[in-house]
């Protein structure tokens, strides 16, 4: 079709895709991320008014996948993927917006993307009988939604894909590492001695492996997947629509960031021309994004633990996509985002004061966003903002709940896995490692 899109590489250096090529593949030969060629513009006359979430989705993401064989399906894949409450609810407090992306089968943002990508893939044409094998990197949440998106799907036997988890071991919280090991079948989890940037370029090293690819077909789950960040966009454009509609005038957001999907998310539903104000970044003390912001080159490095673990990132891989964004120019990308750094101390402060204050209770990376409201309120920034709450305060309880006083309920999902047996295999933070047990595993 002639308004079909093509996808390029980040580096420029990789053949154009199709939509479901770059799904499949996950990252470009040449190492980079696939972008479209360009962003469609759409208005907010294009979208129902009356549409749910997965009516919205699937309107934003039409010309995404116009002219590819899964073009058909999407609206069966939106309608499959997003059936679970995104609500915007007001803050008693500060006048106001909580966006609660945690209301999927794991309580974190993670479940929108990855019940999507796996509905793409299942879609997806195969050209041999191979299984094929999903990496995943996770520095705490997007693990366990892949796994329980890929977990025992229906009508594809566990022998036609396999996801395998990797995790720092010791960097996430218990029942975090419980939920990444909880599935068996199909889904093998790898507690990696390192970081999470260590699981993030072992994952690469491996994709990027035209050998190991060839002996184990492989695809990545991660944000560099456009299968998962795509459908990030959804939520953003409901909530900014459904905002637009009743108050006339954009939703600005605040959003917790580590490896800048979600973030991206928000940035690219504005680029499209839909009612996005102001977009910022809330940080934890893993400081590269804040100190490019502030002016300094870009610096990736070894990310710092944190209480908010699931942004515990020093080289975030979505930065490639976030510059092609704003066209490669630092100064346009300074003048247009902001960054903010937030270390545990002020996180612990945050969640404290607003459960003893309001009787609100956030998980660690929220408190983040919570913080930066906070601040802008203090200087008299009135505007319409929306904090986005990324994950349910119960998957935190160590740290969140001697803070408020109180245990905290645990969603009813949330509890299911709690109560399977988990198990995870050690695993050396090498790329090496990592590429000899995933030929052991295809000869197994």
């Amino acid at each position: 079709m002639s308004d079909s899109l093509r996808y390029l590489s980040t580096r420029g250096r990789a053949p154009a895709a199709t939509l479901g090529e770059a799904i499949a593949a996950g990252l470009a030969p040449d190492g980079g991320l696939y972008v479209p060629e360009r962003l469609p513009v759409l208005a907010p006359a294009d979208f129902d008014p009356r549409g749910s979430l997965a009516d919205t989705a699937a309107t934003l993401l039409a010309p995404f996948f116009a002219g590819d064989p899964l073009a058909a399906g999407l609206p069966a894949v939106c309608a499959e993927a997003l059936d679970f409450p995104v609500p915007l609810r007001a803050l008693p407090y500060r006048d106001a917006q909580v966006l609660e992306l945690f209301h999927g089968p794991t309580a974190a943002f993670k479940d929108a993307g990855a019940r999507f990508l796996a509905a793409c893939l299942r879609r997806l044409p195969r050209a041999d009988e191979q299984q094929l094998t999903i990496l995943v990197a996770t520095s705490g949440d997007t693990g366990a939604a892949v796994g329980a998106a890929f977990h025992r799907q229906p009508n594809v036997p566990d022998s036609k894909v396999r996801v395998v988890i990797l995790y720092p071991d010791g960097l996430v919280s218990p029942r975090q590492a419980h939920q990444l090991g909880c599935f068996g079948d199909n889904v093998q989890a790898l507690r990696v001695a390192g970081r999470f940037d260590d699981c993030q370029r072992m994952v690469k090293a491996a994709l990027n492996d035209a050998e190991l690819q060839r002996a184990v077909p492989l695809s990545s789950a991660n944000s560099i997947s456009l299968g998962r960040l795509l459908p990030q966009m959804s939520y953003y454009a409901h909530t900014a629509l459904g905002w637009w509609r009743e108050h006339g005038v954009p939703l600005d957001f605040i959003v917790p960031t580590g490896n800048l999907g979600n973030a991206l998310a928000c940035l690219w539903v504005r680029a499209m021309g839909l009612p996005v104000g102001e977009v910022r970044l809330a940080c934890n003390a893993n400081a590269t994004l804040p100190e490019f912001f502030a002016g300094h080159g870009y610096a990736p490095r070894e990310a710092v633990a944190t209480l908010a673990n699931a942004m515990d990132v020093g080289a975030p891989s979505n930065f490639e996509r976030l510059r092609w964004t704003f066209g490669n120019d630092d100064a346009a990308l300074r003048r247009t985002l902001h960054a903010e750094s937030v270390d545990d101390a002020t996180i612990r402060h945050t969640i404290a004061a607003h459960a003893r204050g309001h009787g609100e209770v956030f998980c660690p990376h929220t408190a983040t966003a919570v913080h930066l409201l906070d601040r802008l309120r203090g200087q008299g920034d009135t505007r319409p903002w929306a904090v986005v709450a990324t994950a349910h305060p119960a998957k935190f309880e160590q740290v969140v709940e001697p803070l408020v006083g109180r245990a905290l309920p645990v969603p009813s999902a949330l509890a299911a896995m709690l109560q399977r047996p988990a198990s995870a295999e050690p695993m050396a933070a090498t790329d090496e490692a990592l590429k000899r047990w995933l030929h052991e595993l295809a000869h197994a």
